[in-house]
């Protein structure tokens, strides 16, 4: 037995522990990982690695070269190699909501201004991985497309679902006793009138072909076919995914980078009235935010005037502008709460009086009085008509009131659920409130104030609401400010308010307040921009308000937005000379000093034109001191200059109309310049007024500057308060981004020196400033910083990739750059939400996603310059070294210009410069190609033209990627060195290694942002270079995959020598390697990547020798391996096609290549066939990420791995999670190509064998039903009550194993003593389809093969495997489902099973609680189920009990669904086992050896009829059955005897099922099988006593059993009998027919007896006529006559209790004399004539008795000396209790001989004192009462409706002293349950109808 298999070594648990022992004690630490589990001693060809060590992983780049596939095309070409269109670059235009894009006009901007624009409009940078989609990571598990893949499933027909129809049933069956009944010469129980009722009933329909004589190889094949027709293809389509959370590898893709917009809230404003007209109002709309004591809307200003009122400032207003007219507005709210009011502010036209003046008559006047105070009226009109004419242009404040938003929100409710639904359906645009605080907009600091009480404060669904606002509060002029403001709405808030004693203004506003649709019509920007959906530009338009956020709000900017808002506060001209009280303030934006040098950007309010070049500040009349409320907008220009600035010009306006007064007179000016030191100002100011207008070349002067000769009010003190504030995506605000801008561009255009500030820096100087402004980036403010963070990572990385060349020498920035990256992405990391589950900054990985592209390589960019990364930079390549290159003494040459406009403007980089003069020399021509544009068409990443030169020239002009560069030699005489080139990712790698201190740390802690930087780098390189065909192995330069492989190294070492320490950060960072590792395996040398696994595998298993618990480690290695899995082609990454050759010949063998290409060639040696079905080494190398998978399944499964116990769940979902992924996969969809898939798992079913004895029993719930009931009840008890189990203690005992449990062969493993560890039902179940799926997808005759090399105990293992599968996937049916929809809380079991997963978990509490908070507990090595996806803290509501409570009240059709699926899935998980079950039988036919095994067939092929089974099922299942007892016959009825038994039961059982396929092929099995014992022995005695004994068994036992269907069932079995030809001459129809008559009158007597449940005496009668029946059968007889003991002594009837008894000893008796001739027994039943003569009964004298000697025949218990022994002590105990003592002496005559035989003296002793007390009872009768048997009646039933009871007569034996009136009161009381019994009478004495 040299060649015996390694799996069988394996598999034998001794040998393994023997060696495992050895292994331990070399070393210390933890022994239960340095197991070595594949014990391969005897191949020779290659050493044996441990499965806890990693093996050298084949190279794949190699292997696929040298073994090339001999199949051209055909689905599997496809999974040798990716296919070629694997990754895109993808250029995807942003979307743009406006219809013309957001760009300033001018045409000349400065370098900022366009890299900003650059930045808000170029095209999205997108890497997309075709095929993605198909990795793990989107598993189609989530339930909407799992419903997708379970559409058209079929409806699996269950019998338990199927309740049959009552009524028509019943129908049928009264019918039939009618016609019954008809025979009137028929007594009644007679065989004719039950051969009448068998042969007027229907047959099924006969099965053809079923009598022919087919070679089983026919059978076979048929069987098949029609077994593999029809199948559900995809299992896991059928099957629940594991309740996981959000999968680990999932790698969600960013949202668009957009711009921000809060909660939104439509307000229309439908009409203004007073009670009077008379004037023109001005009204306007703004948000404030009480609390924050702030503003939190720009000004919405609208018209509600008439066309008649407008008509009055016709001369003072310009048409009006259509965007001027809106009348509602959407305004945006981030930060809503309580404290938000809605401000409605009124003007009116300018008139003499002051403000309470003038509002007097809208007090006093009521429009009801109209007529009565008409003249007054009409004076008032022509009063304002003449201010209109002459003020018309000057406003005063009038009045304002103000809506608290919250109370409107809060009482207009939310929306009715209904309707709510009906909302979010149209557009799910913001979520509620409490999903928006979980983005990345909201700064995590700002949040924790508003969390609290502001989940009410939800503006996305309330019902919309109409408000009328009727009081009006007028303005006081000494109190106009916002601070006052603030103190009126807090003061509104209060009960008591100030405001409520005021006198209002009367008037009727009425608005509408909605939540804003998603995409409203008609809608203006705030810049006046249509918004797309623009279909009429007549229409009246709604205004977009620009928010200004309460707080902090954090987003990047995404479009251009450049507008300055000026705020006017305050002015005090106390002390000015002269006539200064009606003041105005005139406000313009310059851009000279000359007063036409206005521009035409202030933003008009309402009915006004759309722009202007000034606006005025409203009068409060006759105030020196005046305070403003206004608000005026202005459109900034992109780029300002020093002479920008904003005017101020003060106005006393005359309000009355006096000769040679003018109407406005200057009284004083003043100034602000936009730019300071090149930076916007902004902020607040107090400024001097000048009383003359200011002198020339003032605007580059600030008015604080004291300019000689100009007179100031009050002595050039600040007298004037204004605020400007900016709401710019241009502007950074931030002195440290200022200053970092300023220097890049200056370097870009090359100008110095640069003024920053007060410095000027000159280029000597730059380089320091550079890195210090680089530096300081970190004191930045966070808001301006994520404002610009796209703009400011683009110049970090154009640093990094490109040095500028500074006073002739390269600058080397890489390292600044990449410090200040890393230290960005750390603070945004810290301080922003918006993280996913993986710690990645939503923010940063959107720039990645979309923005991120590298420099020069954009296909269109707009600007002139080295591309997608802004302007012209002077750039030099950098050296490896940190050391800078000798100096570059280069000419500044200006950008040429370009006239392809697809390709970005050359760049003036020294490199172009050099080509330049090597161009001059006719070396090279590169740069007439690109100066004239090139091909104009030429794609980007394809070949321009055919020339080699252009190509070349191309690459080094437009793609500066090229690693080597044909100039070299030329560039090392210029410069004394050779400059390598650097791309980004080389130079991002090489920093990072090099890097040490707080920066490594920072980066470690953001390292998944590096790692994809870095990828998405490679693939642009790849791409522009079109390398992404080249082979893999020349894509990148060594000296980068060596710096990739020092980082992979060191950050492995990191994770595996921190995890003890910093738990969150080594998570992520464990994650992101393995997402790296991940992308890189679609990019770099794949086998370069494996051996980078494999090094991080040496890690760990380095580390794990020497820790006590390891599981927190493994945890960690199973993510990573998770993660690297879920690749998209993971498949052809495992090499699937290749067959399992030893890797150490270096070239293939013809034959070699030969068997590949034929698939499985029948020459397949053994040896291949053991390393596919076995973790060898050969296995392991080729299939590298499978090996590994299952290796790990292996090891952690393993029952000695105490410390891995937490992990089963996770390694098992992991498998699970890969073949269900392979399962739903398009591309594996051929059956050929699954094989090849399931190939890479063939390794698994030999695991889930050594996890038998671990497997949760499933078997348990089956053992109160489906079993054979020649178990006592007790043995159940015995069962579950001590610990080891009766299977087991008889396994050891080495006796055979009862069928109760599951069937014990793998029990024989328990003998060691070792109590494993179950696993959960959970993990179970998802082991086994995963065993299944492997076994429905694999090749069948690698299979066979590999059954044929198993040794019985090991195929005997696969079935008891197959055994628990059946019951694991067993149909639960419709009404369990409707039971589980009523219980809240899952089964205890599967709650245990995980809380004990949680408690041996590693995992501490304090870890548990982090993971907790952050949503990622599937990830905890526990594998624990709780916590949630959001960042929330523990809260009792995200408790495992809350998931399921959602889970309640599932509709019907749900339910329905449910119950679909699951049949679907029993019935497909039951076929799988059916095709292994035929492999077996296979093998054991082609071996012609191993027939001990079919047993183990037989077992699970019963096990399965037992179970919950379709009728397509069982149709398989019968014709298999028949097959195999037709190849085997003499298995059935020589072998294995007690299964013949449980087959006749099955078989009967389905026949009398309500479906009728079912029965056909039921009645056909049953048909051949007593066919098949009669052709053995010309005598079927066997299965005729076995189907005797099972139809009892059945009738006795089964709930829902319909006589009706069996009837059907035995006459389809006699029309078989009656067409069988080939017997027809023979004794066997007549047999068939007597059995099938017997059958049939025990079944009319059982169901009847079962009618008569409540009629005792009928009952007994009926029991009787049974045990009659059985007469041929001693079992069954016995049984019987014992039940009706039982019977009888419930009703106290002793007497007929011990005759029934007496009967039973007389039967025994009777074959036991035939068996053996002992004298002391009794010689058969005529001993026991003494106690009753009817005993004789029992003597078996038929020809048709079967002999005792035939095995299985009077086996019972009670056919032995004990048993009769018993029977006998029964029978003297019963007729002692019934006070027959006479009989009691005569049964132990029959005893005593017996132990006087046996020397029994204790049994005698006790005898002979128990018939002294029966004689002493005898003698000493006190009364003579206490022997009175009983009172007996006649009883005598007259009319037809009683049936065959008409006329019938009976003496009925009541209790002694029994009355008349209570028995006929007995009798009556179950007439009356008889349903058929509708009117009777009791007549005395008699009763009567």
């Amino acid at each position: 037995m040299a060649e015996r298999r390694a799996f069988a070594q394996k598999i034998s648990r001794t040998v393994a522990a023997e060696v495992r022992k050895q292994i331990s004690g070399q070393y210390s630490g933890s022994p239960q990982l340095l197991k070595n589990l594949n014990i391969v001693g005897n191949i020779s060809h290659h050493t044996t690695v441990p499965l806890t060590e990693a093996v050298d992983p084949v190279d794949l780049e190699d292997y696929l070269i040298t073994h090339a596939l001999a199949v051209d095309s055909g689905p599997l070409r496809d999974l040798i190699e990716f296919p070629p269109d694997d990754i895109e670059v993808v250029y995807s235009p942003r979307d743009c909501r406006t219809l013309v894009s957001a760009v300033p006009e001018e045409s000349e901007m400065d370098p900022h201004v366009r890299d900003c624009i650059r930045s808000y409009t170029e095209d999205w940078a997108i890497v997309i991985r075709k095929y993605h989609k198909l990795g793990t990571g989107f598993n189609p598990n989530t339930l909407d497309k799992q419903k997708e893949r379970q559409k058209g499933l079929p409806k699996q027909v269950f019998e338990s679902d199927e309740a049959p129809d009552g009524s028509s049933y019943q129908d049928e069956q009264d019918d039939l006793k009618r016609r019954s009944m008809s025979i009137d010469d028929t007594p009644r129980g007679s065989w004719a009138c039950s051969i009448f009722d068998l042969k007027n009933s229907l047959p099924d329909a006969l099965l053809p072909n079923l009598l022919d004589r087919t070679p089983n190889e026919e059978i076979d094949r048929q069987n098949d076919d029609q077994r593999k027709s029809n199948r559900h293809k995809e299992l896991f389509a059928l099957h629940p995914s594991p309740d996981e959370e959000e999968p680990i590898e999932r790698l969600s893709v960013p949202d668009v980078p957009k711009e921000h917009f809060g909660q939104r809230l439509l307000v229309k404003c439908l009409s203004l009235k007073f009670e009077i007209e008379i004037e023109p109002i001005f009204a306007s709309l703004a948000l404030y935010d009480v609390k924050e004591k702030k503003k939190i809307s720009e000004n919405f200003y609208f018209d509600l005037n008439s066309e008649q009122m407008k008509g009055l400032l016709r001369p003072h207003v310009p048409p009006a502008a259509i965007t001027t007219l809106a009348r509602s507005a959407i305004f945006s709210i981030t930060y809503p709460s309580q404290d938000v009011f809605l401000v409605i502010k009124l003007e009116k036209v300018l008139q003499q009086g002051d403000i309470g003046e003038c509002a007097e008559p809208y007090m006093i006047f009521k429009e009801a009085d109209a007529t009565k105070n008409k003249e007054k009226l009409e004076k008032l009109k022509s009063q304002a008509d003449q201010f209109c004419q002459r003020l018309g242009k000057y406003r005063m404040p009038f009045a304002w009131t103000a809506i608290h938003l919250m109370n409107i929100v809060s009482s207009a409710g939310s929306l009715e659920r209904d309707s709510t639904e009906v909302e979010i359906s149209t557009g799910e645009r913001k979520g509620s409130w409490s999903e928006r605080r979980n983005s990345s907009i909201v700064g995590r600091r700002s949040l924790e104030r508003t969390t609290s009480g502001d989940d009410a404060c939800n503006l996305t669904s309330f019902r919309p609401a109409t408000l009328t606002v009727t009081n009006f509060f007028k303005q006081e002029g000494d109190r106009l400010s916002d601070e006052d403001l603030y103190k009126f709405l807090a003061d509104m808030r209060r009960p008591s308010s100030v405001l409520r004693r005021l006198r209002p203004i009367t008037a009727q506003l009425k608005i509408d307040i909605s939540p804003a649709p998603e995409n409203p019509h008609y809608c203006l920007t705030p810049e006046l921009l249509q918004v797309k959906l623009y279909p009429d530009s007549r229409v009246r338009p709604t205004r977009e308000i620009l928010e200004f956020p309460a707080r902090d709000v954090y987003v990047p900017n995404t479009t251009y937005r450049n507008l300055l808002y000026i705020y006017p506060q305050s002015l005090n001209f106390a002390n000015r000379q002269g006539s200064a009280r009606n003041i105005t303030v005139k406000v313009q934006f310059m851009y000279g000093e000359d007063p036409s040098n206005a521009m035409p950007v202030i933003f008009g309010k309402s009915s006004c034109s759309e722009f202007s070049k000034e606006a005025y500040t409203a009068v409060v009349y006759h105030n020196r001191s005046p305070d403003f409320h206004e608000e005026i907008k202005v459109k900034l220009p992109a780029t300002l200059t020093d002479h920008h600035h904003l005017l101020f010009t003060f106005y006393h306006v005359s309000c009355q109309q006096k000769q040679n007064t003018p109407l406005e007179t200057p009284v004083g000016y003043t100034w602000i310049p936009m730019l300071q030191n090149g930076r916007l100002k902004t902020g607040q100011f107090c400024l001097p007024v000048s009383l003359e207008k200011p002198p020339q070349a003032y605007s580059v002067l600030s008015p604080e500057v004291p300019l000689p000769g100009m007179k100031w009010v009050d002595n050039h003190k600040g007298v004037f308060n204004v605020e400007v504030v900016a709401v710019s995506s241009i502007h950074t605000q931030d002195p440290y981004l200022d200053k970092f801008f300023a220097l890049v561009n200056a370097l870009d255009e090359h100008m110095f020196p640069v003024r920053i500030g007060d410095m000027r820096i000159m280029e000597n100087n730059l380089e320091n400033e550079l890195k210090s402004s680089i530096s300081a980036l970190n004191s930045s403010q966070l808001e301006p910083v994520v404002r610009f963070l796209h703009l400011l990572l683009d110049k970090l990385i154009l640093l990094v990739v490109r040095p500028p060349v500074i006073a002739g020498q390269i600058v080397n920035l890489g390292q600044a750059s990449f410090e200040a990256m890393a230290s960005i992405t750390n603070r945004l990391h810290k301080n922003l939400e918006g993280n996913d589950q993986h710690g990645r900054n939503s923010l940063l990985a959107s720039y990645i996603y979309y923005v991120f592209r590298l420099p020069n390589t954009h296909p269109n960019s707009p600007s002139p310059g080295p591309g997608g990364l802004g302007g012209s930079v002077h750039y030099a390549t950098m050296a490896r070294s940190a050391v800078r290159p000798a100096s570059l003494n280069l000419n500044r040459s200006r950008s040429l210009s370009n006239s392809n406009p697809d390709i970005s403007g050359t760049p003036t980089s020294p490199d172009d410069e050099v080509r330049s003069i090597i161009g001059s020399k006719g070396l090279d021509r590169s740069n007439s190609w690109v100066n004239t544009g090139g091909p104009k068409a030429a794609p980007w990443g394809s070949n321009p033209s055919p020339s080699a030169e252009s190509t070349q020239a191309m690459d080094r002009s437009c793609n500066r990627m090229s690693s080597h560069t044909e100039t070299s030699s030329f560039l090392q005489t210029l410069t004394g060195r050779l400059p390598t080139k650097k791309l980004f990712h080389e130079e991002l790698a090489l920093q990072w290694v090099v890097c040490s201190g707080s920066v490594r740390e920072s980066a470690l802690q953001q390292a998944w942002f590096f790692f994809e930087l870095m990828v998405k780098s490679m693939v642009h390189h790849l791409y522009f270079n079109d390398k992404l065909d080249a082979p893999r192995k020349s894509r990148f330069p060594e000296r980068f995959m060596d710096d990739i492989a020092a980082l992979v190294s060191t950050i492995a070492s990191d994770i595996f020598s921190r995890f003890q320490k910093d738990t969150e950060m080594v998570e992520r960072l464990n994650t992101s390697l393995a997402f790296f590792l991940n992308d890189l395996l679609s990019i770099m040398d794949r086998g370069f990547v494996f051996s980078l696994i494999k090094t991080c595998y040496k890690q760990v298993s380095s580390k794990l020798y020497s820790l006590p618990n390891p599981s927190v480690l493994v945890s960690l290695r199973l993510d990573f391996l998770r993660i690297i899995c879920s690749h998209e082609h993971y498949v052809t990454l495992n090499l699937p096609c290749s067959l399992l050759t030893p890797p150490a010949s270096p070239s293939p063998s013809v034959s070699s290549a030969t068997s590949q290409s034929s698939g499985f060639s029948t020459n397949v040696q053994d040896q291949k066939i053991a390393n596919m079905f076995e973790l060898s080494v050969p296995f392991r190398q080729q299939h590298y990420l499978a090996g590994l998978v299952l290796t790990e399944l292996a090891v952690i499964l393993d029952p000695d791995a105490e410390g891995l116990f937490g992990l089963h769940r996770k390694v098992i979902n992991m498998v699970h999670n890969l073949l269900s992924s392979h399962d739903s996969d398009p591309r594996y969809s051929d059956p050929q190509i699954k094989a090849r898939v399931a190939m890479l798992y063939l390794p698994l079913i030999g695991i889930i064998m050594e996890t038998v004895p671990q497997l949760y029993d499933f078997t348990e719930t089956h053992n109160q039903r489906g079993r054979p009931i020649c178990i006592a009840p007790d043995d159940y008890e015995s069962e579950s009550g001590s610990m080891i189990s009766q299977t087991v203690a008889m396994a050891i005992a080495g006796t055979s194993v009862p069928q109760l449990t599951r069937p014990g062969s793998f029990l024989l493993t328990s003998t060691s003593g070792r109590q494993h560890t179950t696993f959960s039902a959970e993990s179970s179940r998802s082991l086994l389809i995963c065993l299944l799926w492997v076994l429905k997808n694999a090749d069948e005759t690698v299979l066979q093969k590999w059954f044929t090399d198993l040794s019985v105990l090991q195929l005997n293992r696969l079935l008891d495997l197959l055994y628990l599968c059946v019951s694991c996937f067993e149909y639960k049916g419709k009404k369990v489902f409707e039971r589980m929809n009523s219980l809240t809380f899952k089964k205890s079991k599967d709650m245990r099973a995980k809380l004990e997963e949680a408690i041996l978990g590693s995992i501490g509490a304090r870890q548990e609680m982090v993971r907790r908070s952050r949503g990622q507990l599937e990830r905890s090595p526990s594998g624990s189920a709780f916590g949630s996806q959001e960042n929330l803290r523990w809260r009792k509501d995200m408790t495992h009990w809350r998931q399921n409570t959602e889970k309640l009240d599932k509709s019907r059709a749900e339910i329905e669904h449910e119950a679909l699926i699951d049949g679907n899935l029993a019935t497909e998980a039951n076929l799988i086992i059916l095709d292994t079950l035929e492999i077996v039988v296979q093998t054991v036919s082609v071996t012609e050896s191993k027939e001990s095994i079919l047993g183990g067939v037989l077992k699970v092929l019963l096990h399965s009829m037992a179970c919950n089974q379709s009728a397509v099922y069982l149709q398989h299942c019968f014709a298999t059955q028949r097959a195999l007892v037709s190849k085997f016959p003499e298995l059935l009825f020589e072998e294995e005897t007690e299964q013949c038994a449980d087959l006749c039961l099955r078989l009967l059982r389905h026949c009398s099922s309500s479906i009728s396929t079912i029965r056909s092929h039921a009645s056909a099995s049953l048909y051949l099988l007593m066919r098949q014992n009669f052709e053995i022995g010309n005598n079927f005695a066997r299965v005729k006593m076995q189907v005797t004994m099972s139809l009892s068994s059945l009738v006795g036992t089964s709930q829902n059993f319909n006589e009706e269907f069996l009837r059907r069932s035995l006459k389809t079995i006699l029309t078989y009998a009656e067409e069988d030809l080939e017997l027809r001459e023979t004794t066997f129809p007549d047999q068939v027919q007597d059995l099938v008559f017997n059958l049939h009158m025990i079944l009319s007597d059982t169901v009847k007896m079962k009618e008569h449940q409540e009629d005792p005496e009928m009952l007994i009668d009926l029991m009787y006529r049974i045990a009659k029946g059985y007469q041929t059968s001693p079992d069954l007889r016995l049984t019987w006559l014992q039940n009706m003991a039982g019977k009888h002594s419930e009703r106290s009837n002793h007497a007929e209790a011990a005759q029934c008894l007496v009967h039973s000893a007389a039967l025994v008796a009777e074959y036991l004399s035939m068996l053996e001739d002992r004298k002391y027994l009794p010689v058969g039943c005529v001993t026991f004539q003494n106690i009753s003569s009817n005993v004789l009964e029992e003597s078996a004298v038929s020809d048709d008795v079967v002999s005792p000697d035939e095995e299985g025949i009077c086996s019972g218990k009670y056919f032995t000396e004990s048993g009769l022994v018993g029977l006998l002590e029964q029978a003297a105990a019963s007729f002692s209790m019934a006070g027959m003592y006479e009989a009691v002496n005569e049964v132990y005559k029959v005893l005593i001989p017996i132990h006087e035989a046996n020397r029994d003296a204790k049994k005698l002793s006790t005898i002979h004192g128990k018939l002294q007390e029966a004689f002493s009872k005898i003698v000493h009768q006190s009364t003579g009462w206490e022997r009175m048997f009983g009172t007996y009646f006649r009883v005598g039933f007259y009319g037809t409706k009683f049936g065959d009871l008409d006329e019938q007569e009976f003496v009925y034996k009541e209790p002694a002293i029994t009355k008349l009136a209570e028995i006929s009161h007995r009798l009556e009381v179950n007439a009356c349950m008889e349903s058929s019994w509708e009117a009777f009478m009791v007549i005395s004495n008699t009763l009567l109808i």
